[in-house]
């Protein structure tokens, strides 16, 4: 699927990596769907969008909202008639340690990281099917794959929502449903920033971007990027668990 003119949805589109993907999304004549939180920044992106060359709906919600995310699907659909792309992308991914983090901690980046996604899949996945088809793309993790110190909580939840998409895929096959899934290493966004944990083979959001349009465009069922971080992820997964858990041990900081 070529993403020009095209109705696209992009779910935590007011910063980082969904912004990005708007922004150059914006050049191909399309119609774009923006949703997140924060309005202020949301109408930022959109004034951009629509300089490009591109139309936009603006529409806050959060995504926690299950009612919110299909309202965003119906006006979605009402505004422009179909959807034939969407990326959901949101996340949030603090340190944890597991010595220390409590219930309720662990079950909120269950939901952040993995209800976001149920409530959008589901309407989406209903539209697409009732509409002869589309793509549906997930900004995962390389987390997902593996049993990451001081990310557990995020990589469980990440690794839930891969096996989703994994099953959405073969079921929903012979409706036309795509669906790709996206697997950034550290990308240099505000919250990688923010957590102290180091971010080796860090890339930009705008060049994580370009590497989530080139998977939707090819519908890519797993892409995994950069290659540094995938050939290290692939390494981990063939190693016996408890050698590949004292390698990444070392890429922890001893203040946790």
């Amino acid at each position: 699927m070529k993403l020009s003119r095209r109705t696209i949805l992009i779910t935590g589109a007011s910063a980082g990596i969904g912004r990005a993907v708007a922004e150059q999304l914006a050049a191909g004549d399309n119609n774009l769907i923006l949703t997140a939180r924060r309005a202020p920044l949301l109408d930022e992106v959109a004034a951009i969008v629509q300089a490009r060359g591109s139309r936009c709906l603006a529409l806050p919600a959060d995504a926690l909202d299950e009612s919110a995310a299909a309202q965003v699907v119906a006006q979605a659909a009402a505004q422009f008639g179909r959807i034939d792309a969407a990326l959901l992308n949101i996340g949030d991914g603090p340190a944890y340690n597991m010595a220390t983090v409590g219930s309720a901690d662990i079950k909120q980046c269950m939901q952040r990281n993995y209800d976001v996604v149920v409530n959008y899949l589901v309407p989406l996945i209903a539209h697409m099917k009732a509409n002869g088809g589309g793509l549906l793309a997930h900004t995962n993790s390389l987390a997902g794959f593996l049993g990451v110190p001081m990310q557990g909580p995020y990589s469980a939840a990440k690794s839930a929502a891969r096996l989703l998409f994994d099953t959405c895929r073969t079921e929903l096959r012979t409706a036309n449903i795509r669906f790709t899934s996206v697997y950034p290493g550290f990308v240099a966004t505000a919250r990688v920033a923010e957590d102290g944990i180091p971010a080796p083979f860090e890339i930009s959001a705008e060049v994580c971007a370009g590497h989530i349009i080139r998977a939707m465009e090819h519908e890519t069922c797993d892409a995994l990027f950069p290659w540094q971080t995938r050939l290290m992820t692939r390494a981990l997964q063939v190693l016996p668990k408890a050698l590949a858990g004292r390698l990444m041990l070392g890429f922890t900081p001893q203040s946790y």
